[in-house]
């Protein structure tokens, strides 16, 4: 879909990958500076304004946080791009994109989760500190995952950011995003994918949802964090459904939630008065009913923190989502289907999302896990899913939310 009267201006594609380390070490020592081991530095590609003064306040900005946090700069990127392949209209409002990274000082105690965590605090300080400049955007600062998008058609991608056509460029993870969310008016921030997941449909609950984390606020705690005020607000103002919920699944990942157990969370299936789902599940959603209300669509989610990458579809079933795995062990999946060309001879199974449903890969043990009959096992959700203890709690009815976030919820907000 092109964008007014422009037909070279797209409503938004975008792609997240998997960091590609070797591609990064030639590109980086091209640049005139070196990077650690694989996992050990972080990448964050930014929008920043067209403005040369203000592009420069910026990045003074930006080092001076990632100094204070602990960290070493290593160096800037410019992303290489072809201007050619890009809109009249997205031209004008094209922000400068670059590449910054940054290492981790202590590596004798090394630990990439606390290093996630880290980059995750930084960038929202970032945000905090320079929220009044317009044209500024971290679209990902991770040392697992990178972002790529803009307001461009799907075909544009692979000519505009020359990165994707470089055959240096490997992933085991490709989330893509095209066309854009139609509640808000086409942004280059606003572009999906967001930093963990990407979104088709409506959150027709967003009002709610957003009511909710802010009357949270002052009852939120967390050993992880020094200071959990420096992270928040947690929804950054003026961004679509998709980008509010993609705040909040960031915020339960980074404290300490496993991706799964965060979606579930926030995306549950319809578990009451449900006769076929087992007692130890039911349980597990009604616990969480007090913790989280849900993010009701119709959605069709797709979420990745760069190590797993799973799709789901909301209790209604209102979008489709299929998915086909092949014999040489690609997994596809798309709201359309046909979107990749497959030989018919090469497909090993195919199916898809039922309402409520969730679909897993996991790329580190090199294994599909489909639907959870041993969610707690499976999910990796580590919340003392002791079925006696969960409805322990449910049978004392309280609603004090308190209690759940700092004794059940251990070591989690």
């Amino acid at each position: 879909m092109d964008l007014d009267a422009d037909p070279d201006t797209g409503d938004g594609s975008g792609i997240l990958i998997q960091i590609p380390h070797h591609f990064f070490v030639e590109e980086c020592q091209q640049a005139g500076f070196y990077l650690p081991e694989v996992g050990e530095y972080g990448i964050a590609s930014i929008f920043l304004p067209q403005d040369p003064v203000a592009r420069r306040h910026c990045g003074e900005v930006i080092e001076s946080h990632i100094v204070e946090n602990g960290m070493d700069l290593l160096g800037w990127r410019d992303v290489p791009i072809n201007i050619d392949y890009v809109g009249k209209q997205a031209r004008s409002t094209m922000p400068a994109m670059r590449h910054l990274f940054m290492g981790y000082r202590r590596l004798e105690n090394f630990d990439q989760e606390k290093f996630e965590r880290k980059l995750y605090i930084t960038r929202k300080a970032i945000r905090t500190a320079l929220q009044d400049v317009e044209g500024l955007i971290i679209t990902s600062m991770s040392s697992r995952t990178i972002v790529y998008k803009g307001m461009l058609i799907p075909h544009q991608m692979e000519h505009f950011f020359l990165d994707l056509s470089d055959l240096r460029i490997s992933s085991s993870i490709a989330l893509v995003h095209t066309r854009f969310p139609t509640n808000t008016f086409p942004r280059w921030d606003l572009v999906q994918p967001f930093r963990n997941l990407a979104h088709n449909g409506e959150i027709n609950s967003l009002r709610g949802n957003i009511n909710w984390m802010l009357g949270r606020r002052p009852i939120l705690a967390s050993p992880l964090y020094d200071n959990i005020k420096e992270i928040q607000p947690v929804i950054i103002p003026r961004g679509s459904d998709s980008a509010c919920m993609d705040n909040v699944f960031e915020f339960l990942i980074q404290s300490g939630y496993s991706l799964p157990h965060a979606m579930m969370m926030m995306v549950p299936e319809a578990w009451e008065k449900n006769p076929d789902m087992n007692p130890e599940k039911q349980a597990f959603y009604e616990f969480h009913d007090h913790l989280m209300e849900p993010w009701d669509g119709p959605a069709s989610l797709t979420f990745t923190d760069g190590i797993r990458i799973g799709a789901t579809l909301d209790r209604n079933g209102l979008r489709p989502s299929r998915y086909v795995v092949t014999k040489d062990d690609f997994v596809i999946m798309g709201s359309e289907v046909g979107a990749v060309d497959i030989d018919p001879e090469n497909i090993k199974f195919k199916g898809r999302l039922q309402p409520g449903k969730m679909f897993l890969v996991d790329t580190e043990e090199g294994r599909i896990i489909d639907d959870f009959v041993t969610f707690s096992a499976d999910l990796g959700i580590k919340v003392d899913t002791n079925p006696r203890v969960i409805k322990k709690f449910l049978s004392k009815k309280t609603n004090k939310i308190k209690i759940v976030f700092t004794t059940y919820q251990s070591g989690k907000v």
